[in-house]
């Protein structure tokens, strides 16, 4: 059996990405309950308090779920300018990624996880390194691809 896609990952998939993890962790749930702590304190608090406070409050309040996003959108389109469209392929002998004038091959032993999130597939290489694979890339090919995927890592 094999697989090959060719694609570019674009803002929107870096910025996903960056979401999934940020917001699927502990950090996602510190980030929740500031901002909930934040509005009730605001809630409970604003009457009595002078208009600096106030702007303060407010921009504790839009932190994680206005400023932190926007963050990530504006690193998450430098990574796209930055990538490049890369044509990846996968067999029984392991996965073959062509990128430019540079081919690398990696053995199955070499991925280290395979990480499905609601619109995408991301494949690691190393803890920090991967491939994304989107929904849209993978078309209906989605699930038999995992599947194939994680038979291939458990071997």
């Amino acid at each position: 059996m094999k697989y090959k896609y060719k694609y570019k990952n674009s803002t929107a998939d870096f910025w996903q990405l960056s979401m999934y993890f940020i917001y699927g962790s502990m950090i996602g749930i510190c980030n929740t309950i500031f901002t909930a702590a934040m509005i009730l304190l605001a809630i409970r608090i604003w009457s009595d308090v002078s208009s600096f406070v106030r702007m303060l409050l407010a921009l504790s309040i839009f932190l994680f779920p206005i400023f932190q996003p926007l963050g990530i959108y504006i690193r998450a389109r430098k990574q796209a300018a930055a990538s490049r469209e890369i044509e990846i392929s996968f067999d029984d002998g392991g996965i073959r990624v062509k990128s430019d004038q540079t081919i690398s091959d990696l053995d199955w032993k070499s991925i280290k996880k395979v990480s499905k999130k609601p619109n995408m597939l991301v494949i690691f290489s190393t803890t920090t390194r991967g491939f994304i694979l989107t929904n849209k890339v993978l078309g209906r090919q989605n699930n038999e691809f995992y599947h194939y995927l994680v038979s291939k890592m458990n071997h």
